[in-house]
């Protein structure tokens, strides 16, 4: 089913979210599937409708800052530096997880990747749906993510409880990745934000 996306269609989304439903939506970046980040049945089907590697964590979108402290178990200074600095914005940060979170979400790595999008309608139904939802590329693994509504129709005849059509993908990169568990910072995909971009706030620290 394909919807319009508007402010009944995000209850809509809401709804489904709830009784453990996918939804597929347009993201700050690329379209992207979202179920409750909790749910570890809903986390299970995900997985097996991407055909998904188990080694690899699920990306989780935030409405808002404070909902952190649900997913990330310590964030250091270096993140909160990085954090202020970039979000809302196309920057997701990899933090410990959790040891409650479910391993359907972190793959068991001990990690997860959260953004905090910067754009009030992907904000809206993020918090429409609990303040914190999965974003995995509307795609199955290996494929190029998907830039509309159709596209992830045509990637995904079933297995989606719905598509929300927010228009056209418009943006050309991803998200940057970056990785602050360790002693250092690593990047793990250069992005809408530059590698010599962050390589300032770490030299400079502004």
């Amino acid at each position: 089913m394909i919807l319009t996306e508007n402010e009944e269609t995000r209850a809509t989304a809401a709804e489904v979210i709830r009784r453990g439903g996918i939804v597929a939506f347009r993201t700050d970046t690329f379209y992207g599937l979202g179920v409750d980040p909790f749910n570890r049945a809903a986390l299970q089907a995900l997985r097996q409708l991407k055909g998904r590697e188990e080694a690899k964590p699920i990306l989780v979108l935030i409405a808002d800052i404070g909902e952190l402290d649900r997913l990330i178990s310590q964030r250091t200074p270096l993140f909160d530096l990085v954090s202020q600095r970039y979000w809302p914005g196309p920057l997701t940060l990899v933090g410990p997880a959790r040891k409650e979170l479910p391993d359907e979400l972190t793959a068991a790595t001990g990690t997860i990747g959260v953004r905090l999008p910067n754009n009030t309608r992907v904000r809206d139904l993020v918090r429409a749906c609990g303040g914190a939802l999965t974003a995995t590329s509307a795609n199955p693994s290996g494929q190029p993510s998907a830039r509309n509504a159709q596209e992830v129709a045509t990637y995904f005849p079933t297995g989606i409880d719905l598509i929300m059509d927010g228009g056209q993908v418009i943006v050309s990169e991803p998200s940057t990745v970056l990785d602050l568990t360790g002693e250092e910072p690593r990047l793990i995909r250069e992005g809408a934000i530059s590698k010599l971009e962050l390589m300032k706030i770490f030299t400079t620290g502004v």
